[in-house]
């Protein structure tokens, strides 16, 4: 009786009458798959990392000067709008320190995901060469490989320049701080992480179709880092439609940060959209997975 009660799996699935739903065991079998393959490939992604971590801090005084190179170079993004604030007083209704926060909540997001997913953008140069066959032989989840490869330690120059500038933002802006407006700061940074990661995994994925597509999917992924510095209506609203509805970049800062300066949002958006950011990651997430299996199957390597 134990065994036939552990062959079925006990009372999971289990129909009125007491038997097993005909489906219910291989629902029960994908689920779990799907787990371990997510666990397998989670652990897979870590070990690849530490093993380029480990390369690069051999190098000390190497890594330590890229880094710090890396925070001047994308330091200079926000002296040019320092400079152009010293022209003017307000960049469409917005001060100096409003701007740097949109510039700070954009920048830290997506300096996590560049720094966790930036490689992405080398799968199209695998595709073309071949050299991507070598990673559907490995028993290890195609995708921890594809954004473990070539882990560059010295990408985490933006994430820790964009916090400066959100820090001084913080400290800068003539807010009312509540319970809700603090507890949405880190919900946003990590929503807005996770839906640049989908962005670029997507751009990944198209890449399958494309193969030399690196720079379109730049444009979405590093382009959008930029657009959204600035205040949405600075630009022409078919734009931000665009970036609300179809690639809802707008939630990683502009929606949220709406709530928080206390402005008016974009496209008269309701109250509850500044809140909306996890769970529009979480489609956006969902999809760029699909989108991801669908161009993987597709492949059919170069035929070398």
């Amino acid at each position: 009786m134990a065994e036939a009660r552990g062959r079925s799996g006990g009372r999971l699935g289990r129909k009125p009458g007491g038997r097993a739903g005909p489906g219910a065991g291989r629902r029960t079998g994908r689920r779990t798959g799907r787990r371990a393959g997510l666990l397998q490939g989670v652990r897979a992604y870590g070990l690849i990392v530490g093993m380029w971590i480990r390369s690069t801090v051999v190098y000390r005084t190497s890594f330590v000067l890229t880094t710090v190179g890396g925070v001047v170079v994308t330091g200079l993004d926000f002296v040019g709008i320092a400079l152009m604030f010293s022209h003017v007083d307000v960049l469409a209704g917005h001060t100096l320190a409003e701007v740097a926060f949109l510039y700070g909540l954009s920048m830290v997001s997506f300096g996590i995901a560049d720094l966790a997913l930036g490689s992405m953008d080398r799968l199209g140069r695998r595709v073309r060469d071949g050299t991507l066959d070598t990673l559907l032989v490995r028993p290890v989840p195609v995708l921890a490989q594809v954004a473990a490869d070539r882990f560059a330690l010295r990408r985490v120059g933006r994430l820790l320049q964009g916090l400066c500038v959100l820090g001084w933002a913080v400290a800068s802006l003539d807010v009312v701080w509540t319970v809700p407006k603090l507890l949405l700061m880190p919900v946003t940074v990590v929503s807005g992480a996770a839906i640049f990661c989908a962005v670029f995994v997507a751009g990944a994925a198209f890449q399958f179709v494309a193969q030399d597509a690196s720079e379109v999917q730049n444009a979405f992924t590093y382009g959008g880092q930029t657009m959204l510095q600035y205040p949405p209506v600075v630009f022409t609203q078919e734009l931000v439609r665009g970036v609300t509805f179809v690639l809802p970049l707008a939630f990683v800062n502009w929606v949220p940060a709406s709530y928080v300066l206390g402005r008016p949002y974009p496209l008269d958006l309701p109250q509850w959209a500044a809140f909306a950011a996890p769970p529009v990651a979480v489609v956006c997430c969902a999809l760029a997975g699909l989108a991801w299996r669908t161009g993987l199957r597709s492949y059919r390597s170069t035929g070398s």
